[in-house]
């Protein structure tokens, strides 16, 4: 039996320049699966509550407290809920709100020959857990590019040394969404 695989394209809502991945997941995955390959795709460390929107359907983790009215993402399939063309929305992080647009850039036979899932292509790294959503990223770039910036050196120490806004790697994305997802 053949596996289709979808292709997706992954941006990060709000952010300039832009941050994006596209992956190669199997359209069987549930949306939890498909919750996993964001977070290690875009580089994020699955620290906060997240949410799909699609169709006008939230879907996530079920709220034990009943104040999110999820429906339950283990019980969805990718390919169940969307098809090549369609658009649908992430969210991580409800504090500081880090919208994700994805869209199903296509539809295939899997590979017999390849693993998946898989990150293909990506550009920039991901912004830091905890900066402040889009606004406070915006905040951190400007001090980082600008050694005369009042806050730069605070920013440099708090984004640490390795942060680099430029770099990223899609064989180590891969690496990852193999070991975890």
């Amino acid at each position: 039996m053949s596996r289709q695989i979808f292709q997706l394209k992954i941006s990060l809502a709000g952010v300039r320049p832009p941050v994006w991945r596209r992956v190669l997941v199997p359209g069987g995955y549930t949306l939890d699966r498909l919750h996993r390959v964001v977070q290690h795709a875009m580089g994020w460390r699955d620290c906060h509550l997240h949410s799909f929107d699609i169709d006008g359907r939230q879907y996530g983790e079920p709220d034990p407290d009943g104040e999110l009215a999820l429906r339950d993402e283990l019980d969805v399939r990718l390919d169940a809920v969307v098809g090549k063309g369609d658009r649908f929305r992430y969210t991580y992080d409800f504090g500081d709100w880090w919208e994700h647009d994805l869209v199903v850039e296509d539809v295939c036979t899997a590979d017999p020959d390849e693993r998946y899932p898989a990150c293909v292509e990506g550009e920039r790294a991901c912004p830091p857990e905890d900066v402040g959503g889009p606004a406070g990223y915006a905040v951190l770039l400007a001090a980082l590019a600008d050694p005369g910036h009042a806050e730069h050196r605070m920013m440099r120490e708090w984004a640490g040394p390795g942060f680099a806004p430029d770099f990223f790697a899609a064989d180590r994305a891969t690496t990852l969404l193999r070991r975890f997802c």
